[in-house]
């Protein structure tokens, strides 16, 4: 017999589906079966997931892992954004992210309290990195992009992402993704990967294409990236 909890979370994704956003949504997540998407938007459950912080079975919720449905992943996501305590919001995250099948999950999963100790987050990074599953390597580095980048940054994170390894395609994406980023905000650095050609071919391409899409990336290095191709 469903918990009360999913008893209402399951009312709620059927109260807010809609079949023509669904169709579409499921192409851009093409490794998930689409039978396990409903089709909620995402501001609707971003607006729910503020009131099942404070439901009292929250916890079993939580603790209900692999979940069977991409919203209930993604509710699960925002509930982990609205936790303010980095210990307890380490914790519920380390549970969790073993069981992300999606890159869209993986991505909107919240970063924001992870920003209060820098330090531990750091240590976690690490850990994230060298982890088996591609989607938790994938949020490891997207959490160097989304708070390292800056003030924060040390060259030897970068390293980190050089030194990844992976045939999985969302992982690599990502990697791109992240020097792409570094070539607007860390310049110097991101170049040296480009230009001393230390990833694979893939995602070395990948990296100044996405460079060169960006609006943050001038038109001078642009144009120096282009020549670098292999």
């Amino acid at each position: 017999m469903a918990s009360r909890i999913h008893s209402e979370i399951r009312a709620f994704l059927t109260e807010h589906c809609d079949e023509e956003y669904k169709a579409f949504f499921s192409k851009l997540v093409p490794t998930l079966d689409p039978q396990s998407i409903v089709g909620v938007r995402t501001p609707a459950l971003r607006t729910f997931a503020k009131q099942l912080i404070k439901h009292p079975e929250i916890e079993e919720f939580l603790e209900s892992l692999p979940h069977d449905v991409f919203e209930e992943n993604q509710l699960h996501a925002f509930v982990l954004g609205e936790m303010s305590n980095y210990d307890q919001h380490m914790e519920t995250l380390n549970l969790f992210l073993p069981s992300i099948d999606n890159w869209a999950t993986c991505d909107q999963l919240p970063v924001r309290t992870l920003a209060k100790d820098p330090k531990r987050t750091l240590e976690a990074v690490r850990c994230w990195l060298a982890d088996d599953c591609p989607y938790v390597v994938r949020f490891g580095i997207g959490v160097l992009l989304r708070l390292f980048l800056d003030e924060r940054f040390e060259p030897a994170q970068m390293q980190w992402v050089v030194r990844v390894t992976s045939d999985e395609h969302y992982v690599n994406m990502m990697r791109a993704w992240y020097i792409a980023e570094a070539l607007a905000k860390q310049p110097e650095c991101a170049l040296e990967v480009i230009e001393s050609q230390q990833f694979d071919i893939w995602t070395h391409n990948k990296s100044i294409q996405k460079a060169c899409e960006s609006r943050r990336v001038s038109d001078d290095l642009k144009r120096r990236l282009k020549t670098m191709k292999r």
